[in-house]
């Protein structure tokens, strides 16, 4: 006998790194999933997952009114999410509007519960002996971040909406996610540019590091357990890079020698890339507001999701593995 699916789901995004594994974790909690997807995206990755599919861009209104419709949840999981070489125009379109439309197409629509996946860095970071909670405050240095400031302009968006019109929202602030089934790939990068070297070098900061799984029991348990109006940092471990690398050297078997880039020579490489792309009017790949992120240990406490939203987290070596073993499996290292 098969499982009747009464709840459809929408997560927009539906082909990322987190829509993706979202998707499969939510059918197999028996939901009814309907991604929303550009496109021109890739279907691949989601290639196994039975599901409905809806092309539109988050971007146009009226596009993503159509894919909400009918939905009981909504899981806007579609932002842009680089750090460096995108215009804020771009993350203002994608990131801000996009959520904006998604919002009104909750209340339009009346949807049971919105979880929009926001960033843990809209939330003031911590260090290794007090990391930082869902009360710590926003980092003003962090507007000169496109990505940062973008989402933390989409979160109060949301956060004004639930006061305002009884949206019926929970808002997730995942760390630096890692997992398979990173396509792009994404925070992966960081994965691969381990991989297959003689020397790696790595920033002397450090971040709060959370399997891709958890973050997907997270929004299922947010949709029956989160409270409206809330955020919940799903935060696993707190890492520096050089543990981290330590970390995928013993799981992938290599031995390169680790350096450590001063952070000052990062910090001034960001100021040049910076100046660069003022003169020339173009995005580049590494500015200052992404080289200072770099150096700062953005380390946080995930004890609220575990106590409201019953989350036990995995540890990061295992992470580090099913994201290796997927890389290797689709020939990305």
């Amino acid at each position: 006998m098969s499982l009747q699916r009464t709840n459809k789901v929408l997560i927009t995004g539906g082909n990322g790194f987190l829509g993706s594994n979202a998707a499969r974790e939510l059918f197999r909690q028996g939901y009814e999933v309907k991604l929303m997807m550009r496109p021109s995206a890739d279907m691949a990755i989601v290639a196994d997952i039975p599901c409905e599919v809806y092309y539109g861009d988050i971007s146009n209104e009226d596009e993503v009114f159509h894919a909400v419709k009918g939905c009981d949840y909504v899981v806007h999981t579609a932002s842009v999410t680089a750090q460096w070489g995108v215009n804020f125009k771009t993350y203002e379109q994608v990131n801000v509007k996009g959520t904006v439309h998604v919002v009104n197409a909750c209340l339009e629509y009346r949807v049971k519960k919105l979880i929009y996946i926001s960033t843990a860095n809209t939330i003031g970071h911590g260090d290794k002996d007090r990391p930082a909670n869902e009360l710590s405050s926003f980092r003003l240095s962090h507007l000169s971040s496109g990505y940062i400031s973008s989402k933390y302009i989409a979160q109060q968006y949301v956060l004004e909406q639930v006061a305002g019109k009884a949206l019926p929202a929970v808002i997730l602030n995942p760390t630096f996610m890692i997992g398979q089934c990173d396509a792009k790939p994404s925070s992966g990068q960081l994965i691969l540019h381990g991989m297959n070297k003689r020397f790696v070098f790595y920033p002397p900061g450090g971040k709060n590091f959370v399997h891709i799984n958890d973050v997907c029991t997270g929004i299922v348990n947010a949709l029956k357990l989160g409270k409206n109006g809330d955020c919940y940092l799903l935060a696993g471990e707190n890492l520096s890079y050089r543990t981290f690398f330590k970390l995928l050297n013993k799981v992938s078997g290599q031995q390169p020698t680790l350096i450590c880039i001063p952070g000052f020579v990062l910090k001034m490489t960001g100021i040049m890339g910076t100046l660069l792309g003022v003169l020339s009017k173009t995005s580049v790949k590494l500015n200052y507001s992404s080289a200072y992120m770099l150096c700062l240990y953005n380390y946080y406490s995930g004890k609220k999701s575990e106590r409201e939203l019953g989350l036990r987290y995995t540890p990061i070596e295992k992470a580090i593995g099913n994201a290796l073993n997927w890389f290797r499996d689709n020939n990305y290292c």
